[in-house]
């Protein structure tokens, strides 16, 4: 059996929402080797779902492993381990084989579970009194498992193991049914203050009802989760016997990947999903009844506000109005997000007075019924100025964030840490300094949610003595971007006069929206 010890090199799975990545990243936090292969996010078999096969997730996971381990160069001898960062709150049901029973239903699903006969009237009347009885029924409603239950009973009564995309993922390496304490978001029931199964008599088996033997063992980040089996290593290429080490949730990796460890320094993730996150050793609630989710660091916790289609929409905007600058940039072999920053070069900050609000999917400080939302046009307005109102939008709706957590937190953020794919466009840069009014700091990777797995790696397998130590060796700072006064200036004017009384002003329009259409569904 290969042990820690003998390499000096982590191989990394990066298993996100549009794309799986397998890397090698060394003790320096350097990626040494680095392959991408997209995968099809979800099918919809319904207005608002989102479903994946997980087999079709693991046939992926395997050729991207297989086409990093036998690229040129590539030395499977140094791999010292293996660890594992994913998408959050995507569930999986296994049945006593290990078999999936049907897709896995994604994080992005919109199907709503009915409230049923979760709690007695005499709860319900004191959560009311509370005004906390809509966070609760938010809660009970979205949980996956209370709709299987109610419309897929067969399905629910043959699942074996009922487990999140990350332990999926670990259960095929390694055959254990085990996961990582920083993989738990979701509507289960998990007890986010001590980071473990909730005690027999917390109210979340009520809200989340299932038998405890149907979940996973939980491993804090930093430990051995397994080792790779025979059938994972001909599958995969992955040397037998390599120990898989514990991470957490791709968000939680990109936080410490990016260096993040108290509350002064605020890291955005402008990925599928944008998100505003704050680390912290004390548990803080945003919102009653809203935990902080657990960090990549074992016992600590991020403070996390999120914009729920986040980056995708870039993405959307590219599929949708940008096939000219996609086909450009793949002949001058350059990143497209090169030629987006060309495009919006000569449109000046606030778009011309185009202003977005960013809900394609609502998010938690939302109702059900919200929507996405541009106003302002005018003839002048091109795509270029919709895609700048993009990324201005999107960075007000991260400022609302951001002020939520400085106000829970008591804390004042004095500097940004930027990471995701979007981190590496310079407009986008500058435009969030501009904004929020603060330095934004670009990580020396924007790979951070892999140096993240990473670093908890490194620490296992004791290649780096303590996290200190590791997150000393492995995170730096590449670029600066500064806010520029006369632009900061302006964004405040729209974010205080405009984006900040958009919501409440269309609210009863969406509302009314989707009583006349139907959409969405609840």
């Amino acid at each position: 059996m290969t042990t820690s010890g003998q390499g000096d090199l982590i191989l990394v799975f990066d298993a996100g929402t549009q794309s799986i990545r397998a890397a090698l990243i060394d003790l320096r936090g350097n990626l040494r080797h680095m392959v991408k292969t997209p995968i099809t996010p979800y099918f919809s078999r319904r207005p608002g779902w989102a479903e994946q096969d997980p087999d079709y997730y693991w046939q992926q996971f395997s050729a991207t492993s297989r086409r990093l381990l036998d690229a040129d160069g590539v030395d499977t001898d140094r791999i010292a381990g293996v660890t594992v960062t994913s998408q959050r709150a995507t569930m999986v049901n296994l049945d006593k084989d290990g078999a999936p029973l049907r897709p896995a239903i994604l994080w992005l699903d919109q199907r709503k579970a009915a409230m049923a006969t979760h709690l007695s009237p005499l709860m319900t009347g004191a959560l009311k009194a509370l005004n906390q009885y809509g966070v609760v029924e938010k809660a009970v409603r979205e949980c996956k498992s209370n709709w299987l239950r109610q419309n897929q009973p067969d399905i629910w009564n043959k699942t074996h193991k009922f487990l999140f995309l990350s332990g999926f993922w670990i259960h095929r390496l390694t055959g254990e049914y085990r996961d990582s304490v920083g993989s738990m978001v979701g509507y289960v029931p998990f007890d986010y203050k001590r980071h473990c199964w909730a005690g027999p008599r917390d109210l979340k088996w009520k809200l989340f009802p299932m038998d405890a033997s149907r979940l996973p063992e939980l491993v804090p980040p930093g430990d051995v989760l397994g080792h790779i089996t025979r059938e994972a290593s001909q599958e995969t290429g992955i040397p037998e016997g390599l120990p898989v080490i514990t991470a957490a949730t791709d968000k939680a990796c990109e936080v410490l990947g990016a260096g993040c460890r108290s509350p002064e320094v605020a890291c955005l993730s402008y990925g599928t999903t944008a998100t505003v996150n704050t680390a912290n050793p004390k548990y803080v609630e945003i919102k009653p009844f809203v935990p902080p989710y657990p960090s990549a660091l074992p016992g600590a916790y991020n403070t996390e506000v999120m914009v729920y289609r986040g980056f995708w929409m870039v993405s959307w905007f590219k599929e949708e109005f940008g096939l000219r600058e996609q086909q450009i940039a793949e002949e001058r072999g350059v990143a497209p997000e090169v030629l987006f920053d060309e495009l919006i070069r000569d449109i000046p900050p606030g778009s011309m007075g185009l202003t977005l609000q960013p809900y394609w999917s609502p998010g938690i400080n939302t109702d059900a019924d919200a929507k996405g939302a541009i106003i302002g046009f005018g003839d002048v307005h091109t795509r270029a100025h919709i895609y700048r109102a993009i990324l201005e939008g999107l960075g007000y709706g991260l400022k609302d964030g951001l002020r939520a957590l400085e106000k829970r937190n008591k804390i004042p953020v004095t500097a940004l840490r930027v990471s995701g794919g979007g981190s590496q466009s310079d407009a986008a840069m500058q435009i969030t300094a501009d904004i929020f009014g603060l330095p934004a700091q670009r990580p020396h990777t924007y790979e951070t949610s892999a140096l993240g797995a990473a670093i908890d790696a490194a620490v296992g397998l004791r290649l780096h003595p303590d996290f200190d130590s590791a997150i000393s060796e492995m995170t730096r700072v590449s670029d600066v971007f500064e806010p520029i006064p006369a632009n900061r200036d302006l964004y405040q004017a729209l974010y205080a006069r405009v984006y900040r009384r958009l919501y409440g002003r269309l609210k009863s329009i969406y509302n009314e929206i989707r009583q006349i259409t139907g959409y969405p569904a609840m």
